[in-house]
């Protein structure tokens, strides 16, 4: 996943894992982020890495249980402009997590970006996620959504050379 310059973003990292996605959002210029990683081991990791980096100040990290505990984070999620989602491969999970995605009031125009395997079955729409783009990498794939209408045409979908 590739990031834009994110000057002074508040970006929420679901699925942190080492923390990768979020720390180089907060590289490219995101004012904070919020790392959610339930596993302890990876959660370890993830706060050594912020320790190592310095940039603990910029940074708050959740131990909360996904997709089930996703409504813990409303409050983060409903004032992130970009929300990145690293779900494990194959299974409901991503589904899941967009399902209750769709259903915070999110920004008008933040973005949720999911990285999943191209075989993962992921909706068009989801609540009140609209998939505006989608990009493959071999057997991996980026889904960008946005709050939408029904007005809103289907994803543009591209692939990488």
């Amino acid at each position: 996943m590739t990031l834009e310059p994110l000057a002074g973003l508040r970006v929420v990292d679901l699925y942190a894992g080492s923390g990768a996605l979020g720390i180089e959002a907060l590289s490219r210029g995101a004012a904070h982020a919020d790392f959610v990683e339930f596993d302890r081991n990876a959660r370890r990791v993830l706060e050594e890495n912020l320790t190592d980096l310095g940039i603990v100040q910029w940074t708050t990290v959740w131990s909360v249980s996904l997709p089930q505990g996703l409504k813990r984070l409303r409050t983060p999620i409903e004032r992130a402009d970009l929300v990145l989602l690293d779900p494990p491969y194959g299974g409901s999970v991503a589904r899941e997590t967009l399902a209750g995605l769709g259903n915070f009031d999110l920004k008008a125009m933040a973005r949720v970006v999911l990285e999943h395997h191209a075989r993962d079955d992921v909706p068009d729409r989801c609540g009140a996620l609209v998939r505006v783009r989608e990009k493959r990498y071999g057997e991996t794939r980026i889904s960008t959504y946005r709050r939408g209408d029904s007005s809103e045409g289907p994803a543009h979908k591209e692939r990488a050379s």
